[in-house]
């Protein structure tokens, strides 16, 4: 069992931020035939997705390839998407990586741009690490930062990293770091998991990542949702989120949650991506960095008549 530690207490004079809430879109990134990033077709990405409805953008995560990117990579999207005029505080970037120091590099320069916070992953590489070991990791970050900025939002994607943040380690990191824990990103899927969070912590910001738990998240007290499918239907999801306790809610539900389902079978980045290159007329939309693979023809007119089916 978890046994308390104070390995790093708050730094002084810390001040809890205000923690982020609504529609935040884990943003694809777009590649140029040599694989490099394309920011002009990524800034405007950004761009009509904030003019579309979303409160912010929790960019370089999963959805974005981000662990396909370098370090420099991730510094300079974050810093072309500042000097583009986004705001930094709709900004929640992932910073989480397998190594402590490019994990605090990388979140020394987000919290310098001024982000909302930062996506924790946790160190995905070494398997059936102990609450204790990741406990320590975070712990080590906060120290080495030494920020009252710092607001760590910790992404649960255990499919992904075989690493779950447990709701007694959460209660811990809560305990002993009450103005740098902020809020958690949840793509486990899992209700229980989702329901446990939200009832053992409120006000904690917890995000399911699923426009199907949406709706269940936020009559708990959810802070919104950072969903991969948002990069095509931030209006559904802001439509939702707005109207959640409306006479429309289950209906907008419904609609949201077939959307998403729609793409599930043709996995997430690819899928997105394809949708994304259908509805610009821009086919170059649907790269993806190796390993990953683009979807066939065949796959992307499947996955069309799907979404489409699902959106009337």
């Amino acid at each position: 069992m978890l046994e308390l530690k104070h390995a790093a207490p708050a730094p002084d004079g810390a001040v809890r931020p205000e923690a982020a809430s609504g529609v935040w879109v884990p943003a694809a990134t777009p590649f140029r035939a040599n694989l490099a990033i394309d920011f002009d077709r990524y800034i405007a990405h950004c761009q009509q997705l904030l003019a579309d409805g979303a409160h912010g953008l929790a960019v370089l995560g999963t959805t974005s390839e981000a662990n396909s990117l370098d370090l420099g990579e991730r510094e300079m999207t974050l810093e072309r998407l500042v000097k583009a005029g986004v705001s930094p505080l709709q900004l929640l970037p992932g910073t989480g990586t397998s190594s402590m120091g490019d994990t605090v590099r990388l979140t020394r320069h987000a919290v310098a741009l001024g982000v909302r916070g930062v996506l924790l992953l946790p160190p995905f590489y070494y398997k059936n690490v102990s609450d204790e070991g990741l406990y320590a990791y975070v712990a080590e970050i906060i120290k080495r930062m030494s920020d009252k900025r710092l607001a760590l939002y910790l992404y649960n994607f255990p499919q992904m990293t075989t690493v779950r943040w447990s709701p007694a380690l959460v209660g811990l990191l809560l305990q002993d770091f009450p103005d740098t824990i902020v809020g958690l990103k949840d793509s486990s899927g899992d209700e229980d998991y989702l329901d446990t969070l939200l009832e053992r912590f409120p006000g904690f910001a917890v995000f399911p990542s699923s426009e199907s738990l949406l709706l269940h998240g936020m009559r708990k007290g959810a802070a919104g949702i950072i969903s991969a499918t948002a990069n095509m239907n931030v209006a559904g999801c802001r439509a939702l989120y707005d109207g959640w306790q409306g006479e429309h809610a289950l209906d907008l539900h419904k609609k949201a949650s077939a959307i998403r389902a729609a793409v599930s079978p043709f996995g997430w980045i690819p899928g997105v991506k394809a949708i994304l290159a259908a509805r610009g007329g821009k086919p170059d939309w649907a790269r993806v960095r190796p390993p990953l693979d683009e979807l066939s023809d065949q796959q992307k007119t499947d996955l069309l008549a799907a979404v489409d089916a699902a959106s009337t």
